[in-house]
């Protein structure tokens, strides 16, 4: 008899117990107080930071608007969108209940990235995984041009985080001035996509730094056949006038396909220099301002990989006289970055 009542207290306890359990747990406030914020990052990389918080929450489910749902302990989410678009996101605040808040988002992606770049920050020689030269004098270059191109330091040489291609009027191998002709021939070149150069330019009559590209095929389909663009040239005897122009057949030599632009301070500060090529057009800029545009089609040579050049040629066809009271200067690149698009 005893212990049979010890037996049926105990199951009445733990019936008793079992119920008081249950009524707490419904007794549980309800997740209130909800808010949501979202802050969509500035880049255009789709990155957006998620915070969500209320009162007597224990847990957070998330719903980017995408089909996409990731849960939280804690509310704060870092999300990547793939696209731009504008979403609508709803989180959900839980315990034994839920409350729901929903925010839009305008998300705006740039898919611009990065092909290739020299930000010419190690000091020395021209990184040769990246570039090589042109040497000599090979006849003038086609445009009766007056220097000896070399890879010494003297004329060639990264420093203090720039790039110094420098023109000197001296006595070498029976030429009377020396720069250097850089390029990416046989290291890198691409087809359609961005270049930004930022250069401030050498000075002195008979100049003509430049920046500008060829046909991958140069060697096999010679030129103008393998296409030619002039993003930047100037010459020292016309300060401050950038001139940006396309060579191909029937477009060669002085009937070019170009323009030019004004500028101030065009060596004695720097400026960004830019192509925008695209399989229906090529548009030049300085300092992200549109000077010339040429309509691309299968017709002209643009359809191909093409790599970079970087020079100071002195005299020529285009350079012009040389001042006799000419030293030397530099055209300095700050950096070169290219970017599909």
């Amino acid at each position: 008899m005893h212990k049979l009542f010890i037996s049926l207290f105990a199951f009445l306890f733990f019936v008793v117990g079992c119920k008081k359990d249950s009524n707490n747990n419904n007794n549980i406030p309800a997740p209130t107080n909800l808010t949501l914020s979202a802050i969509v990052s500035a880049d255009s990389s789709g990155n957006v930071a998620f915070t969500a918080y209320a009162d007597n929450a224990t847990s957070y489910e998330y719903d980017f608007g995408n089909g996409v749902l990731e849960a939280s302990i804690s509310g704060v989410v870092n999300y990547r969108y793939q696209k731009s678009d504008m979403y609508t996101v709803k989180v959900t605040a839980k315990n034994a209940s839920t409350n729901t808040a929903t925010k839009s988002i305008q998300v705006k992606i740039n898919l611009i990235q990065a092909l290739w770049n020299d930000e010419f920050d190690i000091a020395g020689a021209p990184d040769a995984n990246k570039w090589t030269y042109d040497l000599g004098n090979n006849n003038g270059w086609g445009n009766q041009e007056n220097q000896f191109y070399t890879a010494r330091p003297e004329n060639i040489k990264v420093e203090n985080g720039v790039l110094k291609i420098t023109a000197i009027k001296e006595s070498y191998s029976g030429f009377n001035y020396t720069s250097a002709r850089l390029k990416s021939q046989g290291k890198f070149s691409f087809k359609y996509g961005r270049v930004d150069v930022r250069a401030k330019l050498s000075f002195g009559g008979g100049t003509w730094p430049a920046i500008w590209m060829l046909g991958d095929n140069i060697t096999s389909a010679g030129w103008p056949n393998c296409g030619e663009i002039d993003i930047m040239e100037h010459i020292g005897n016309d300060l401050n006038k950038i001139y940006g122009t396309l060579h191909y057949p029937g477009r060669s030599g002085g009937n070019g396909n170009g323009a030019f632009t004004i500028i101030s301070n065009a060596t004695t500060s720097f400026h960004k220099y830019s192509l925008d090529w695209t399989s229906t057009a090529i548009k030049l800029y300085v300092d992200d301002v549109l000077f010339h545009t040429v309509a691309n089609s299968s017709a002209i040579p643009f359809n191909q990989n093409f790599f970079m050049i970087l020079n100071i040629a002195m005299g020529g066809a285009f350079g012009g006289n040389i001042d006799p009271n000419f030293a030397t200067s530099a055209l300095e690149i700050d950096y070169i970055r290219v970017y599909n698009n």
